[in-house]
């Protein structure tokens, strides 16, 4: 199997890389979070009118690319590296990921204004007695005349006090664990009856918890078919889960270059720590976990099309391998450099933080092995 990026995919990585060192240094980066907003919306502008990364994952038809996975793999390592606050994630693998595969008029009318930077969209998802249970929903949209009203609670909706639209998971039939009954709704975010608790995350974003009071919402709204989103919704969470495996893999770089430098300038009995055996150990350690949680990643991320069960498989022996490989590599990193390593002005705390949270973002590492488990065992 080829494994060598094509032309346009090396022209992304490049292009977005020079861009982000430009803009996205340490100091610029706790700037934009220690901000009133959270972000520079100037980035997320420049990122699709200057160099065309929201497009990058569309069709040629829809106005992109016409890359796909792997160019959301692609941006999403460089994103890591710099630990970007940017909405790339449910914007445009989440959102667009839908759009793609709902189709239709409102994937014409909507695919566009993503692709120029004029919307936002957050994945309200996670409720908190869910876990990681997509089908475990007390939110409901029952049908009233042509739409919905909507009401629930949905948890740590990231990137939400800056979406222009959200996309909805509720129950429209059937009851609250159900696999049948369940659907997606994509709404605007600025509806009546939707409340919002914004708070700053532990890794730098910005989330809310979002609650819908008899929120009315058109018919059109329904992606896809009344009670039947499950399937959907799973597709565009295990995309979302390899693209964040992708996300860890430049956190992981970063965490392992920046435990390497220290070693070679910090200095006991006269000599750099470098010079000690156990800590080289260490540092091939760590480099060998970032380079398995890379190989993983395109071993996931070339599997999304297959068979449902297949893609689930490949998508938990991901997360599972990367999961574990970010928390041995931010475990190591933060031990080696000691106390000042979990200090707000050194980058390597903030590298941890974010990987942190990818450990157990869209399910931990026990979750996927046990998932990989039931579907290999019942093959």
């Amino acid at each position: 199997m080829d494994f060598t990026y094509t032309e346009t995919q090396d022209m992304i990585r490049d292009t977005l890389s020079r861009f982000l060192a430009d803009t996205y240094d340490f100091e610029t980066r706790q700037k934009f979070i220690n901000g009133d907003t959270g972000r520079d919306p100037a980035i997320w502008t420049a990122l699709a009118q200057d160099l065309g990364m929201l497009g990058a994952a569309f069709s040629e038809e829809q106005g992109g690319l016409g890359g796909g996975a792997l160019e959301n793999a692609i941006i999403m390592e460089e994103l890591g590296k710099v630990i970007a606050i940017e909405p790339y994630l449910p914007t445009v693998v989440i959102a667009g990921g839908a759009l793609k595969a709902v189709g239709g008029a409102q994937a014409d009318a909507m695919i566009p204004e993503i692709i120029a930077g004029n919307a936002i969209v957050a994945f309200a998802y996670a409720e908190p007695q869910g876990r990681y249970d997509l089908a475990n929903l007390r939110t409901t949209a029952k049908k009233d005349g042509a739409g919905y009203v909507l009401n629930g609670h949905k948890s740590t909706v990231y990137a939400a006090p800056w979406a222009s639209h959200l996309l909805v998971t509720a129950r429209t039939g059937r009851n609250q664990r159900d696999k049948d009954g369940v659907s997606l709704f994509l709404i605007d975010a600025n509806l009546a009856g939707i409340v919002r608790r914004d708070y700053p995350t532990v890794d730098g974003s910005r989330a809310s918890e979002i609650y819908f009071e008899n929120v009315a919402i058109p018919g059109d709204a329904l992606l896809g078919g009344e009670g039947t989103g499950l399937p959907l919704i799973e597709q565009i969470v295990d995309e979302a889960t390899v693209a964040v495996c992708a996300e860890a893999t430049g956190v992981m770089q970063k965490l392992h270059e920046g435990t390497l430098e220290y070693t070679q300038q910090r200095k006991q009995f006269g000599l750099p720590i470098a010079k000690f055996q156990v800590l080289q150990h260490r540092m091939v350690d760590m480099f060998m976990e970032v380079e398995q949680a890379r190989s993983m990643t395109v071993m996931g991320t070339l599997k999304l099309d297959l068979p449902a069960n297949e893609r689930m498989a490949a998508v938990s022996a991901c997360k599972s391998k990367v999961a574990r490989g970010a928390k041995f590599v931010g475990q190591n990193a933060i031990q080696t450099h000691g106390g000042i390593g979990i200090t707000q002005e050194l980058a390597i705390g903030h590298y941890f933080k974010r990987a942190t949270m990818i450990e157990g973002q869209f399910g931990s590492a026990d979750y996927h092995l046990d998932r990989y488990e039931r579907i290999a065992l019942a093959d």
